[in-house]
């Protein structure tokens, strides 16, 4: 559905993406991992069209992602940025209706009614009690859930996530990444995620891509991409590797060098 051709990027002279080459499929959740500095947000930019490759092409159902019309391409595909959305003065519920704008007319208006599109995102993040206040009124994590919100009232078929956990507690974490694999499922929508915790990873992810060194150093499911071998090679540390205790997904439990005696 959304494929990476020989990909060669850099940012200011430095070389980042080397000839990387990867597909994602519809109806799978993909994470992308690998140590900071390796790429990962700057992929993900580039497979939504937001940025150009120095060489190489982003190719959505067959057609490079920059031949689209940016309202077109809006309607396919959505994006939730690392730094969530600004504190402006828009209320929550105006904030998740900015969501419809590529099935918008010029007017700013809609054929359908999108009232039932914008209650469903607000009640699947649990922000009914929210819809009125101010973004500049809210924590980081709960401007996240109104991005998240924002994005499903998008309704698109490829949704990509850079770190869209960030600035949640673990009760957040779990709630966010519920929805987006319960929407996902449901919806056989394609999710590509950017994502620092390798055990949240492995329990939502269909799929990982390793990135190391400008290209991929493995890819497939948890189970096989998630060896100490490969973690030990790619972070630089060596892990402790047991299945989860309810889906057998592998959870990795790090090794400090320190000892207590």
């Amino acid at each position: 559905m959304i494929e990476a051709k020989e990909i060669v990027q850099e940012i200011q002279g430095r070389p980042v993406l080397n000839g990387l080459s990867c597909s994602f499929q519809k109806g799978r959740m993909y994470g992308i991992i690998g140590p900071n500095g390796v790429g990962k947000s700057t992929l993900l930019g580039l497979l939504s069209g937001v940025e150009r490759p120095k060489r190489g092409d982003v190719l959505l159902e067959g057609r490079s992602v920059f031949a689209y019309a940016r309202k077109l391409l809006a309607r396919k595909m959505a994006v939730l940025q690392q730094s969530g959305l600004p504190p402006v003065g828009f209320s929550v519920r105006e904030v998740v209706g900015m969501g419809r704008y590529p099935y918008q007319n010029w007017f700013g208006s809609e054929t359908d009614d999108s009232e039932a599109v914008i209650d469903g995102a607000i009640e699947a993040m649990g922000l009914q009690e929210l819809e009125q206040r101010k973004m500049d009124q809210l924590s980081g994590g709960e401007r996240q859930r109104v991005a998240l919100a924002k994005l499903m009232a998008q309704q698109p078929s490829v949704i990509l996530l850079d770190e869209p956990t960030t600035y949640l507690d673990i009760g957040f974490q779990v709630q966010l990444l519920d929805t987006v694999r319960t929407w996902q499922r449901e919806r056989e929508l394609t999710v590509i995620a950017v994502l620092h915790d390798l055990n949240l990873a492995s329990l939502y992810c269909d799929e990982l891509l390793v990135l190391h060194r400008g290209t991929i150093a493995a890819s497939g499911t948890p189970q096989d991409v998630l060896t100490a071998s490969l973690i030990e090679q790619v972070y630089e540390t060596s892990p402790s590797i047991l299945a989860h205790p309810l889906t057998g997904a592998p959870q990795i439990m790090l090794q400090p060098k320190w000892t207590n005696k």
